[in-house]
């Protein structure tokens, strides 16, 4: 598999292998993300860190998720089926649309996954901040261990504004003391199509910073680039 990668950028350690945006079909997506780590565990690679969105619309699956409604084998965006791909990471299903994805691949080092984890959420909260919008770390709500959407609820884990919006949902793959995070950012979702998906919009007033955003804007990719490379110790494996 060829990667076009970049090796530097204002500010940024040349020990992260930093991968310019893509866009493309979510099989090929998440088996690029795998394949990254797969060479982050062969020691082929330094750290890198990706942004990219999904075409045509998707709806992800969490690894170990093996229950979701059954119309959704049935789903239509602009007359196209909206395909399911399954994801490496854990979580629950995720629709991809109107969303900017992250994935980072790491050696875990002397590191603890979940020190990992808040690192990274640590630099995406200081990314936002830069761009006008304050996030926080959610609470966990009891309805999360029946609701099939990642966003249906947020959880200590997740990312929301003041407000309550959850921005963010993250999940994990570790393997071999390396490894794979993957987060969605849920900018602009369509309403009625997250309700004909999951039974209800999930989500409250979408803020209005997030409206002026669009997922491939040069300072939303680099602004957050710049501030997750600078929140993650760097580990040797």
């Amino acid at each position: 598999m060829q990667v076009t990668e970049q090796l530097t950028g204002k500010g940024l350690p040349r020990q992260w292998r930093l991968i310019p945006f893509t866009q493309g079909a979510g099989p090929w997506q998440m088996a690029l993300d795998t394949w990254l780590l797969d060479q982050q565990i062969a020691g082929l690679q330094p750290p890198t860190l990706r942004f990219y969105t999904w075409q045509p619309v998707s709806l992800s699956l969490g690894y170990h998720q093996r229950h979701w409604p059954e119309h959704w084998q049935h789903l239509q965006w602009h007359g196209q089926g909206i395909p399911l791909v399954r994801r490496p990471s854990g979580g629950r299903a995720v629709l991809h649309q109107g969303d900017l994805c992250y994935g980072a691949t790491l050696p875990l080092g002397g590191q603890r996954r979940q020190d990992c984890y808040r690192q990274i959420c640590d630099g995406l909260i200081a990314g936002w901040q830069q761009l006008g919008v304050s996030l926080r770390y959610g609470a966990a709500g009891r309805g999360y261990i029946h609701n099939p959407s990642c966003f249906g609820t947020a959880t200590a884990a997740d990312l929301v504004t003041d407000q309550g919006y959850k921005l963010i949902g993250s999940a994990q793959l570790r393997r071999d003391r390396s490894l794979l995070q993957q987060g969605s950012m849920r900018l602009n979702p369509d309403r009625a199509l997250t309700e004909a998906v999951f039974g209800t919009t999930d989500f409250g007033p979408i803020p209005s910073a997030l409206r002026q955003i669009q997922p491939t804007q040069s300072a939303l990719l680099t602004t957050l680039m710049e501030t997750l490379v600078g929140a993650i110790a760097p580990n040797s494996g």
